[in-house]
C-alpha cells in the first residue's frame, strides 16, 4: 500500500472518530438544558411509556414563538419524543395499534394537531437545518385537540397522566398552555 493511500485512509479515520466524538458532546451538552424524562403509567392491563427531554422556559415566550404556531414541533427537545403501549387503545376514539410512536405536534392558538408516527427518529430535528424530522408518510393517527389555557405558569416542559371516567389522559404542558390527549383501553 502507498503512502499517500495509509495517509489518507488515517485522516479519513480521524475525521470520522472527531465527527462521532463531537456529536456525543453535543448531545451530552443539550441534555443539561433539557434533561430527558421516562413516565410509565399503568390503566387496566395497558401500560404507556412516555420517552421525551424536558426544556426550561427561562422567561421566554413560548408557543407562537419559540415553539411558532402552524409547524410541526418535535414535542420537546433533542431526541423525537416516543409514546409505548402494550396494548390496543383508542386516542380520542380512534385505535392506536400497540407499539412505539413518535409524539409530534403542531400547536396553533385555539387547538393542537397530535401526531402519533410509527417511525422511531434518532433526533427530533435535521442537524442540517433544523426542521423536523418526522415524514408523514409514517403517521399512524392524527388528533386535534383543544388548547386548555393555565392560570399558572409551568416552568419546564411537562408530560403526565391521570384517570378520569374510565379515561387516561395524557396532558402536555408548558409555559400557560395545556393539551389533553384522552386514551382508552
Amino acid at each position: 500500500m502507498s503512502k499517500l493511500l495509509k495517509r489518507s485512509i488515517l485522516i479519513i479515520l480521524g475525521v470520522v472518530i472527531i465527527a462521532l466524538i463531537g456529536r456525543s458532546i453535543l448531545r451530552s451538552n443539550t441534555k443539561k438544558h433539557s434533561p430527558e424524562q421516562t413516565i410509565t403509567h399503568t390503566s387496566k392491563d395497558a401500560v404507556f411509556t412516555v420517552y421525551y427531554n424536558r426544556p426550561y422556559k427561562k422567561k421566554r415566550k413560548i408557543f407562537g414563538h419559540l415553539v411558532p404556531f402552524g409547524k410541526v414541533w418535535r414535542t420537546g427537545a433533542n431526541e423525537a419524543t416516543t409514546f409505548d403501549t402494550n396494548k390496543d387503545i383508542l386516542v380520542d376514539g380512534t385505535i392506536l395499534k400497540a407499539g412505539t410512536y413518535t409524539l409530534w405536534t403542531v400547536p396553533n392558538k385555539d387547538s393542537w394537531k397530535v401526531i402519533f408516527n410509527g417511525y422511531e427518529y434518532d433526533w427530533g430535528v435535521s442537524m442540517i437545518d433544523g426542521s423536523p424530522a418526522r415524514d408523514p408518510e409514517y403517521d399512524a393517527l392524527t388528533l386535534e385537540v383543544p388548547v386548555q389555557p393555565l392560570l399558572n405558569v409551568v416552568e419546564q416542559f411537562s408530560i403526565y397522566f391521570e384517570e378520569a371516567n374510565n379515561f387516561s389522559i395524557m396532558y402536555i404542558a408548558w409555559d400557560q398552555t395545556a393539551i389533553a390527549i384522552p386514551l382508552k383501553t
